[in-house]
């Protein structure tokens, strides 16, 4: 369907989008797969105030589980969001936890994270506030866990065991990502 059928607001607006994305996928089975994303469009219309929203997130696929990781990766995300209100990083992290879940398989992709959508309130200023500290937050949440488990001696037992992992991530982008 089209994004008008969706959101009819767009209907005869020119648009502009924007975003960073990307995806590391470490050789080493030790650190983590990471995903982040940040997003923005904008429909503008002459006469017409214009239609925005920010998006993004970002989440966490350990093959190995390392709780100390995994305390971290959530707490710096929770960090980031507080001073935008008691309620953001709740919601955010249960949307990224349901986003990221293969339901054929009944499993969760990894260990979530953020995901958001359709962000515009209160003000464009608070949203992009918000997307500075998604993006910096993730630096700060996945580089200290790299740094962790960068020395770790790992064979081919292992590499295999993150391979066939990485299968799931596969899935999960070929089945059910939008």
């Amino acid at each position: 369907a089209s994004a008008t059928a969706h959101r009819p607001e767009l209907a005869g607006r020119s648009f502009e989008a924007m975003g960073v994305s990307l995806v590391v996928h470490p050789h080493n089975p030790y650190i983590p797969t990471s995903h982040a994303n940040v997003r923005f469009f904008i429909a503008e219309k002459p006469g017409a105030d214009p239609v925005w929203w920010f998006g993004g997130g970002f989440d966490l696929t350990p093959y190995y589980g390392f709780e100390e990781d995994a305390v971290h990766w959530h707490r710096t995300a929770r960090d980031l969001c507080q001073p935008f209100g008691d309620n953001v990083y709740p919601r955010y992290k249960k949307w990224c936890d349901d986003y990221f879940f293969l339901k054929h398989r009944n499993e969760q992709r990894g260990i979530g994270g953020l995901f958001f959508d359709d962000l515009n309130t209160p003000d464009f200023d608070h949203c992009f506030a918000f997307m500075q500290a998604v993006g910096n937050g993730y630096t700060e949440a996945y580089l200290p866990i790299v740094e962790r488990r960068k020395a770790m001696v790992w064979g081919e037992r292992e590499r295999n065991f993150q391979l066939y992992r990485r299968g799931r991530y596969v899935e999960f982008n070929l089945v059910w990502d939008r």
